[in-house]
């Protein structure tokens, strides 16, 4: 009975929020005795800091790792209340201790040292360092920045030394932490603006008080992962209370998408914010601004002079051994929806190099569906009731061909004309999987047009065109978010997709493409050895630029057949397909151009604890001491690698860092839609309620079953039952999926290379 259904919601309410005000006081006590405590404790750790200050101060010389040859080495120290000073001198000739700094030029580097208590309510000190008069290159060249780490029983006391050439950036050493920004002054000095980050001091690591409060209160992300995945019958509860469920998914948009700089801050020719960087469309934005090229080593100050040959790193770390399924049993469906969705906006202009785009509208547009300019789109549209061309076999519809409509497409030369279908991106024709959501959406836009046109009788061509792609766009989002993020993230907690939830708050609907994004989603690891499509297996060399699969088995079997083969797992390391490893080595290369940070850089960009060592990474030892071999500091690894070599969160897809990176990304470039603002969000936008209804009903099974002649398969981002799948462990050694397998002729431009 509704009346008896509407109490028992009123009832669960209640008890849900008498529940979060008692976790609420509980906290605030919590707070209260754990402030109580640690000031009373303050005096105490102050004076254990600087008892291990004295004997570090006794041991100092442990901070130059690697003996400089033919000279004797000493160290002094000078401490004030302000900093610690040591001094180092390295001459051939010089023995006595009392040298002091006069002991000629030439011949030291001054260091600043830095002790710090990890809890986020401590006093931290930070300094640089610089060397002396007259160091030589070889000389400072022989130091590494050096970690000296103890545990205590309730905090963690690092020091740290600074090592870096007098002429050299002090910013290398990126010194300014929770989002200040480094400007170097007169070497070796720096200032750091720490403005509204919520921290202070000089190198932004002070917290301020609520700062201090929501970091000692905020769960850490793998906590709220773990809380979001289980306790299903908590969540199914809250999904049916729309203004709770409403409440988690605005606090879900807002906390995630704040993580995106906007408007643009920086691009790869620019370590610093200026009107290039924001106004010039044909860049990818970046998120963190790249390296500097005079610093020492590639990642700053850490790490080795040279970055480890990228086909060693791959052989070695990144190329599949066995097939690894995806745990969470994600099909290709998934894995080939999100190579279609994602190449409207990355599309890397290789002409120009690796930082730019052709993707200049950075967002969902639909270029892949509708071409990138007015020449290409004119090329596609039919011109007659707002339609696509298209050509009809077997009696479905189907992409024109590149004869018919004159499209560029990239086919290499033994495919036949009949084959050469033409649709919005011009790679498209590389994989079926990609032609087979092509012919869906074209379908679905034509379908689109002959319902406006009946509530709309008298409208134009124009405007039918229009007016239908907005209302794909719509329903683009809204598939996006409600079934593929839903099945990325692995929630109990249901995903809704309701761009009014964010009118009240601050909000800007306008998004650049960070070249950062376009990196971390090379998910190459998802593809797997072999296709299966009803009864038949096609290997790569089969698979690839063969149009015929699609019209051979139809779109209803090719949506069976996806559905029930599960995907790769991308975490983990070594499950990038052999036949695909040239695309990861060409990722890599394309991130050193653009002189990406350290993984770890990224981590604490995304608000992560930062890895502390390589097992700590990947979570085992192999990967992890070949990792060390390679990069020599776990604050040296780069962010590709990493990401594919990370530990994967249990029965996940990902690690911890690509899905708190992702996740902002997207949330960001999906709602900053123009469509999703309050001046586009409303049924007139979308031809009435027909069109407006049209986009919040949309499914990936609606969408597919609106397309599709007699039954409806199941379409579905998650295999049914992966023990029906066949999804079995495949060694490398009886793979398909080789890399001599592809012909050449795969590669016919670098872009193709990107997909």
């Amino acid at each position: 009975m509704p009346w008896l259904e509407r109490k028992v919601q009123v009832l669960v309410l209640v008890l849900v929020l008498v529940l979060v005000l008692v976790l609420v006081l509980v906290l605030v006590l919590v707070l209260v005795l754990v402030l109580v405590g640690s000031y009373s404790r303050d005096i105490n750790t102050e004076k254990e800091m600087e008892i291990e200050m004295e004997k570090d101060i006794e041991n100092v010389e442990s901070l130059v790792p690697v003996p400089l040859s033919a000279t004797r080495r000493h160290l002094y120290a000078v401490r004030t209340p302000e900093r610690l000073e040591l001094t180092y001198l390295g001459s051939s000739s010089s023995s006595s201790s009392s040298a002091g700094p006069a002991a000629g030029p030439g011949s030291g580097f001054y260091a600043w040292l830095s002790m710090e208590n990890d809890r986020p309510w401590r006093r931290r000190r930070s300094y640089t360092a610089a060397p002396g008069p007259g160091s030589t290159q070889q000389q400072v060249s022989a130091l590494s920045t050096v970690y000296l780490q103890q545990r205590k029983s309730d905090s963690q006391l690092r020091l740290a030394a600074h090592c870096t050439l007098l002429h050299s950036d002090p910013c290398c050493a990126f010194p300014c932490q929770n989002r200040g920004v480094c400007t170097a002054m007169r070497a070796p000095t720096y200032e750091c603006d720490c403005t509204r980050t919520g921290y202070y001091g000089q190198n932004c690591t002070e917290p301020e008080f609520f700062t201090w409060i929501k970091v000692t209160l905020k769960p850490s992300p793998n906590t709220v992962h773990y809380l979001l995945t289980h306790f299903k019958g908590f969540w199914n509860i809250v999904n049916t209370m729309s203004v709770l469920r409403d409440a988690i998914m605005r606090y879900v948009l807002t906390s995630r998408s704040h993580l995106i700089a906007s408007p643009p801050t920086y691009n790869s020719d620019y370590l610093y914010k200026s009107w290039e960087a924001y106004s010039n469309l044909s860049y990818y934005t970046r998120t963190l601004p790249p390296v500097a090229k005079h610093c020492p080593t590639p990642m700053g100050v850490l790490g080795k002079k040279e970055l480890p040959d990228v086909k060693v790193l791959a052989e070695k770390l990144l190329v599949r051994r066995q097939f690894l399924p995806d745990p969470q049993g994600s099909s290709l469906m998934f894995a080939f929806f999100a190579q279609h969705f994602t190449h409207q906006f990355f599309k890397s202009d290789m002409k120009m190099g690796p930082a730019f785009t052709e993707a200049k509208g950075h967002g969902v547009d639909l270029n892949h569906i509708y071409g990138d300019g007015l020449e290409r789109q004119h090329k596609l549209r039919l011109f007659k009731d707002g339609k696509l061309k298209y050509q009809v076999i077997d009696g479905e519809v189907y992409p024109p061909t590149v004869a018919s409509v004159g499209a560029e497409m990239h086919y290499p030369p033994h495919v036949p004309d009949e084959q050469r279908f033409a649709v919005g991106h011009k790679a498209f024709g590389l994989v079926p999987g990609l032609i087979m959501y092509a012919t869906i959406w074209l379908r679905e836009h034509n379908r689109v047009c002959d319902t406006l046109q009946e509530v709309h009788p008298d409208w134009d061509d124009e405007r039918l065109f229009q007016t239908s792609r907005l209302i794909l766009i719509g329903e683009t989002i809204k598939i996006v978010i409600e079934d593929y993020v839903q099945h990325l993230s692995g929630y109990n907690f249901k995903l809704k997709f309701d761009p009014e939830l964010l009118f009240k708050d601050r909000f800007q609907y306008q998004n650049r493409i960070a070249s950062e994004f376009n990196t971390l989603y090379h998910w190459h690891p998802l593809m797997p050895e072999a296709f299966h499509i009803e009864e038949q297996v096609y290997s790569y060399k089969q698979f690839v630029f063969n149009t015929s699969v699609v019209t051979n088995h139809g779109i209803s079997n090719l949506v069976d057949s996806f559905t029930k083969q599960v995907a790769g797992r991308v975490a983990g390391g070594r499950n990038v397909p052999g036949a695909l490893l040239h695309v990861a080595i060409k990722s890599i290369e394309n991130a050193r151009k653009m002189r990406y940070q350290s993984l770890n850089a990224y981590r604490k960009r995304f608000s992560m604890k930062p890895y502390s060592s390589f097992e700590d990474l990947t979570g085992e030892k192999e990967m992890a001491a070949l990792l060390e071999e390679m990069y020599g500091h776990v604050d040296a690894v780069e962010l590709y690698p990493g990401l594919l070599v990370e530990k994967p969160r249990p029965n996940a897809i990902f690690g911890e860092t690509m899905v708190e990176m992702g996740a902002p990304y997207s949330l960001k470039g999906l709602l900053g839609n123009p469509i999703c603002s309050p001046e586009y969000w409303k049924p007139s936008t979308f031809g009435g309620s027909v069109g407006f209804d049209i986009v919040n009903s949309a499914s990936l099974q609606r969408l597919v079953c609106n397309n599709v002649r007699g039954p409806c398969p199941l379409a579905s981002f998650q295999v049914p039952d992966l023990k029906e799948t066949g999804s079995v462990i495949i060694n490398s050694s009886t793979s398909h999926a080789r890399a001599g397998d592809v012909n050449p002729t795969v590669m016919l431009k670098d872009r193709s290379a990107e997909l």
